[in-house]
């Protein structure tokens, strides 16, 4: 490295590094005191913040001005106003309001404090981790935080893929059953099976109702890393939650997802992807670490690796999408006929 490179070498990348969970924190606090809420309904100022939240006005300027540092909010001649982003997903009665879903992590805030210790101690790993103990309450929480997200994806899927001439669609670890909601929304003639958890399909049963689909969508408890798969397919979906299981793991779930498969049906793997290289993204390295925290054996998968698996279980026309910019990327197979 040459003496004019090393001068220009400095400590704020680190500095910002080792801050970042303020920077989450503030948000995780705005949230709670439905800043963004208010700054819309007119509570937008320091002094009218601060009696909405019941918290001093002090308080509530340091509060306004972090998240106007982090792009949350934008003075704009004498008031704040909310990022266009903001706006659209964490404003409270908006039908696209994200809160649950942005605070989802939070749980899991303590014991992040602790990953060197859980990285050099872990306690034994199992297939699923802390899924093995799901409650139907705890299952009710997680995907009521996770469906307006879940939902959004549905709808971004059955944008990208013409469903229109399959007939039964396999939603493996479906959750709320969004994928397979919109799916029978858009495509009459098509049926589906959400196959999760025996917890997690109880809720699923309520969400299915709720938008009524029961006509054309229905659940099969079990764990598809052990349990057989639905039969008579001919389309099969696995979202969001590819980190969650190793590499042998998604193998096999590939495997047995193209011999349940009908002839000439088709596999949809969607999921948080590291590119090739292994630099990112970032999204993806986050959820393969959380693992951690789950004490399950899941990691974060590249998309080489994914077409690796297709390769090996025999799909053919085997082709890599972008889903969600840096978030979700989308591998599709086809069984021969």
């Amino acid at each position: 490295m040459t003496e004019k490179a090393k001068s220009k070498v400095d400590t704020v990348r680190l500095q910002n590094m080792s801050r970042a969970f303020i920077e989450s924190a503030s948000m995780f606090a705005a949230i709670d005191l439905e800043l963004f809420t208010a700054v819309e309904n007119g509570s937008n100022t320091v002094e009218k913040f601060a009696v909405h939240a019941e918290i001093s006005e002090v308080n509530a300027e340091r509060l306004m001005t972090m998240c106007a540092t982090a792009g949350l909010i934008s003075w704009a001649d004498d008031h704040y106003i909310n990022a266009d982003d903001v706006q659209r997903f964490l404003v409270k009665g908006e039908k696209s309001y994200a809160g649950p879903w942005l605070t989802f992590t939070r749980p899991g805030w303590s014991n992040w404090g602790n990953l060197t210790e859980k990285l050099k101690n872990p306690d034994e790993a199992t297939v699923i981790g802390s899924y093995e103990t799901m409650t139907v309450d705890y299952a009710r929480t997680y995907h009521e935080a996770t469906s307006s997200i879940g939902f959004g994806a549905g709808r971004r899927f059955n944008k990208q893929v013409d469903l229109s001439r399959r007939t039964k669609m396999m939603d493996l670890g479906g959750g709320s059953g969004a994928y397979s909601i919109v799916a029978a929304q858009n495509n009459p003639n098509l049926s589906a099976v959400v196959f999760d958890l025996p917890p997690v399909v109880v809720v699923t049963q309520d969400f299915i109702e709720k938008n009524g689909v029961a006509d054309q969508v229905s659940t099969q408890g079990g764990d598809f890393t052990k349990n057989d798969f639905p039969q008579n397919c001919d389309v099969a979906v696995m979202a969001s939650n590819l980190p969650q299981y190793n590499r042998e793991i998604i193998n096999q779930v590939i495997q047995k997802a193209f011999d349940a498969l009908l002839p000439g049906g088709e596999m949809h793997l969607i999921g948080e992807m590291l590119d090739d290289d292994r630099k990112g993204p970032m999204d993806a390295a986050i959820w393969g670490l959380m693992e951690v925290m789950s004490n399950s054996t899941g990691l974060a998968h590249s998309r080489k690796d994914c077409v690796q698996y297709f390769k090996q279980a025999g799909f053919e026309k085997i082709e890599v999408h972008e889903f969600i910019p840096d978030i979700l990327v989308r591998v599709t197979g086809a069984k021969p006929k």
